[in-house]
């Protein structure tokens, strides 16, 4: 019989932490027709994703199977039978506890070519992100893998549980938080001291990770007092005393902060990496979408005749971006700016321009009218034509202030912001169980909108306990007339600036 034109990607995704999947899986997810994932796979892995994938969840968790294994294997199959090239995400590494291998049989009988991509097991990454060596010259020089939860088919269990409790090597249960009890029950009747020390592990590698540790004698005791819940992994042996003064990740500024991201999902990825990678647990609940203005004629006519304009000015990187869309989309590029001077409001918006070979001639550092007023005071504007090309309905202080300086000022829309309330369901539910430790504004407009979603009758109680971080004084005069009392604003009015004293805030506070 010969093979079918479809392909199965047999995918580890990885124990949770995005940045852990393999090069080759990213590459297997981008080429890939159908994506079919689980539910330890992380989310964010659908970003690699085309845009015309088909994306399946077929997740199973404790007594919630969205579809069966042979039904999963079913499906892959027929899939590939179809021709189609399927990148199947299981969480952690196929081959370990993931099934892996009833799936590959399956496609084997049914003469569909696959491939298994290794990926980084939960086994090993989730006592490393916990500060535990699984090995150690000076505790243990072997470790063993064991499910924490057998076929509940088997009449009789195999693991040889006499050898495993006499073994020196450090043990790492998988899915075994529900069968705990059990698997200390079963290690101290054959000989474990009861004074070894444990640790469980619940969401390893995530922003979610939560760890608790005890010994064989107290454990069950701990995790029921912590309410610990899969899915989470079991570690035994010596080395989990090392995590005492190894602990890494668990240390980070932001760890187990809730950070709400309000900006526009577009644009939120640059400050909700720098969060993740201070511990915080983000969630992105997008106030805002940008958007080319309904009518664009304004901007289409002014780039049509920048013979007339002496100087550009951008505020925004939005404004930059929107900007080069419309010159591109008229057959022109920057040959056409060679005579034009440019200024930037703040250095990100600069960076933007960069990007298209051109370098700013002034940076003023604010909207604020003293900022404008000092870097253009030597530049001789007056009665110079000046173009800006921005968001709309935006603040009137800077082309007024260059109006009172002599320059003549066409201002025209180069975008709009637009309201989102898609994740309202999510916010009001996060909000009414007390999870959310922080929202970070980075405009006037996130702050409006955020404060939109939520009933105004409610916000007073909802948001008492909420800190509100603002990227700048502008943002924070908005939230202020709304009602908030900002506890951080960013004194360099850029994602980093913001980023630098919301670190600061918490550190503080712990010191």
């Amino acid at each position: 019989m010969e093979k079918t034109n479809g392909k199965i990607y047999l995918i580890g995704a990885g124990p949770g932490d995005p940045g852990l999947i393999t090069v080759k899986a990213a590459e297997c997810i981008k080429a890939a027709d159908v994506v079919v994932y689980d539910y330890l796979a992380a989310p964010a892995l659908l970003a690699y994703a085309r845009e015309d994938a088909e994306i399946i969840y077929v997740g199973k968790k404790g007594g919630d199977h969205t579809l069966t294994q042979d039904k999963i294997s079913e499906l892959l199959a027929q899939k590939g039978e179809q021709g189609h090239v399927v990148a199947r995400l299981k969480g952690g590494d196929p081959f370990i506890f993931g099934r892996g291998g009833e799936e590959a049989e399956v496609l084997i009988k049914r003469n569909i070519d696959f491939e298994v991509v290794p990926g980084v097991t939960s086994a090993v990454a989730a006592p490393a992100y916990a500060g535990i060596p699984l090995t150690h010259r000076d505790y243990t020089s072997s470790v063993s893998l064991i499910t924490g939860h057998e076929d509940p088919r088997k009449e009789t269990s195999s693991i040889q549980w006499d050898c495993f409790a006499k073994s020196g090597s450090t043990l790492v249960f998988l899915m075994g938080v529900k069968n705990l009890p059990n698997i200390v029950t079963q290690l101290t009747a054959n000989g474990k001291s009861p004074q070894t020390p444990v640790a469980l592990v619940r969401w390893g590698t995530t922003t979610q990770q939560e760890t608790v540790s005890g010994t064989l004698e107290n454990i069950v005791e701990k995790v029921q007092k912590a309410k610990l819940r899969p899915p989470a992994i079991i570690v035994v042996g010596e080395v989990v005393s090392l995590r005492e003064h190894m602990k890494w990740f668990e240390n980070k500024p932001l760890f187990g902060k809730k950070i709400v991201v309000t900006r526009a999902r577009v644009q939120a990825s640059g400050l909700v990496d720098k969060l993740r990678q201070l511990g915080a647990h983000c969630v992105e609940i997008p106030t805002i979408k940008v958007v080319a203005p309904e009518d664009n004629t304004p901007l289409v006519d002014a780039v049509k005749s920048l013979d007339q304009y002496e100087w550009i000015i951008f505020t925004s990187v939005n404004g930059v971006k929107y900007f080069f869309k419309t010159l591109f989309a008229q057959g022109l590029d920057v040959r056409a700016l060679g005579n034009h001077q440019f200024a930037c409001i703040g250095p990100v918006t600069r960076d933007e321009l960069e990007k298209f070979g051109i370098i700013s001639d002034v940076l003023p550092e604010t909207y604020r009218a003293e900022s404008v007023v000092d870097a253009f005071k030597n530049r001789g504007i007056s009665g110079k034509k000046i173009l800006l090309p921005r968001a709309m309905e935006a603040r009137t202080i800077l082309p007024e202030e260059l109006r009172h300086m002599g320059a003549d000022v066409h201002e025209v829309s180069a975008y709009e912001t637009q309201q989102v309330s898609n994740a309202k369901a999510e916010l009001m539910a996060l909000l009414k169980d007390g999870e959310i430790d922080m929202v970070t504004f980075t405009s006037s407009s996130t702050v409006k909108n955020f404060m939109a979603l939520i009933p105004e009758e409610d916000q007073a109680l909802l948001l008492s306990d909420v800190i509100h971080a603002c990227i700048g004084p502008i943002t924070e005069d908005t939230a202020i007339s709304l009602g908030l009392a900002p506890q951080i604003v960013a004194d360099t009015y850029t994602i980093d600036g913001l980023v630098d004293v919301i670190v600061a805030y918490y550190t503080s506070k712990e010191s």
